[in-house]
């Protein structure tokens, strides 16, 4: 399996946790790397949202709508049957295939003339996705033991930051050398390329392998465990207080992070005044340093204090997101966008800790035959909430405020998303005290 159960003297790791070999390295490199590019595919609607306006003549709202609930409807819902795909078939093979369907609709963006065939295009892109982030869950749980699974999902969750970094750098860049067209093309044959490498290069893990004292496992190639079958498993986890108030606060934290996210660019240059050249270079930079340490930092933070209690799955995020309120506000109030960039650090480093939490208390609170559909069903309440809700209800405000603040309409309207922040906060606070009421009641 790649694990190493020695120490270099030979000695037995009896109560150490084995450490992963380089094969598990690799493949969550690879995986990370498809997910970066997945991210980059999503977010280059954003990053390149005033020349697309420019272009297609399409309004806030709408830009919403395509970045939100259209785009999470066909994400969200079309997880739950990859999912259980997933779980029954070669997970890497599903990551390949998702990998190519969503980097070809994003090329097809690129060649969108009109503002329906983009909402097509986006769809699709949709589709690919969700086949893309809750087979690499469930891999990496088999290539990384309980105990390094929050480190190996920090990692992995660098893809967004990462995803949203390179394409504020290359889409911006390509975008000002040539046009947003070429920017989609470029990036989505990528996507393409490196599809083919992870079905060629990627090895599937044996199910469960690194569970045993917890969830029992069937031997390679033995059928499924007729426990783990479509609806027991949806069943379950939505019987489940512990798995239902992960899903809602990390939805209710989504609101911010894409309502917020999908229209930054638009904001930093319409009314903050910032240039497409300068947004490839000091919003990369933001995004790279801020949400990329945020998440990497969040992974070791979760290992480190969930060796002392369970409930630090719920007490980190509430604590970072309620660090993070501050400068949220200091970031929409900033008079120039160099002020601007400098209080966005600090919510691009502390709105994500919630990412890498979240991931790790599903996949250790369910049995190996479960993980891919429990990732998805994670998946689908906190993107179709956060994703669904945040980008239309943030362009939709400032559609609404236009005619009365055309110079500060997206302003006002992110002003709106700082309550939210309440709410999710209160939800992890009391996903802590139902952890807290978990572990007391549980033997000794």
């Amino acid at each position: 399996m790649g694990i190493q159960t020695a120490t270099p003297d030979g000695a037995p790791l009896a109560d150490a946790i084995p450490r992963p070999d380089a094969r598990a390295w690799f493949a969550l490199g690879m995986l990370c790397f498809v997910y970066v590019l997945n991210f980059l595919d999503r977010q280059l609607l954003s990053i390149l949202a005033k020349p697309i306006q420019d272009t297609l003549h399409v309004t806030d709202g709408q830009l919403g709508l395509i970045g939100g609930l259209y785009f999470a409807i066909f994400y969200c819902f079309i997880s739950i049957p990859v999912g259980w795909l997933a779980d029954r078939t070669s997970r890497v093979r599903i990551v390949s295939l998702a990998c190519a369907l969503w980097s070809g609709a994003t090329m097809a963006c690129g060649l969108a003339a009109t503002y329906p065939q983009l909402v097509l295009s986006r769809m699709t892109v949709g589709v690919g996705e969700a086949g893309g982030v809750p087979p690499s869950y469930a891999i990496i749980s088999d290539y990384f033991p309980p105990g390094r699974r929050g480190t190996a999902f920090g990692l992995y969750n660098m893809g967004p930051p990462l995803g949203q970094a390179l394409g504020v750098a290359f889409g911006a860049s390509i975008a000002v050398a040539f046009s947003w067209r070429a920017a989609f093309l470029v990036l989505g044959a990528v996507g393409v390329v490196t599809a083919l490498l992870v079905f060629v290069l990627v090895r599937e893990p044996r199910r469960g392998g690194l569970d045993q004292a917890k969830h029992p496992t069937p031997q390679a190639g033995a059928p499924a465990d007729p426990a783990s079958g479509f609806w027991r498993t949806v069943k379950m986890f939505f019987s489940s207080p512990t798995l239902l108030l992960v899903a809602l606060a990390s939805g209710a934290t989504q609101i911010v992070t894409y309502g917020a996210g999908n229209f930054t660019t638009l904001f930093l240059m319409r009314e903050k005044g910032m240039t497409m050249h300068e947004v490839s270079i000091y919003f990369a930079l933001v995004v790279l340093i801020g949400m990329g340490g945020g998440i990497f930092v969040s992974g070791r933070v979760i290992d480190r204090f969930t060796k002392r209690s369970k409930q630090a799955y719920a007490l980190v995020p509430a604590i970072s997101l309620s660090l993070a309120v501050l400068p949220f506000l200091g970031f929409i109030w900033a008079p120039s966008w160099q002020l601007g960039l400098l209080f966005l650090l600090g919510p691009t480093f502390l709105n994500y800790f919630y990412l890498s939490s979240a991931v790790a208390l599903v996949q250790e609170e369910v049995s190996p035959q479960q993980r891919v559909l429990s990732g998805a069903l994670l998946l689908l309440v906190m993107n179709l909430i956060g994703m669904g809700v945040g980008p239309t209800f943030v362009g939709f405000v400032s559609d609404a405020l236009k005619a009365a603040h055309p110079h500060n309409s997206l302003q006002l309207a992110y002003y709106s998303l700082a309550p939210v922040y309440a709410l999710a906060i209160g939800l992890f606070l009391v996903l802590a005290r139902h952890l807290r009421k978990q572990q007391a009641l549980k033997p000794e």
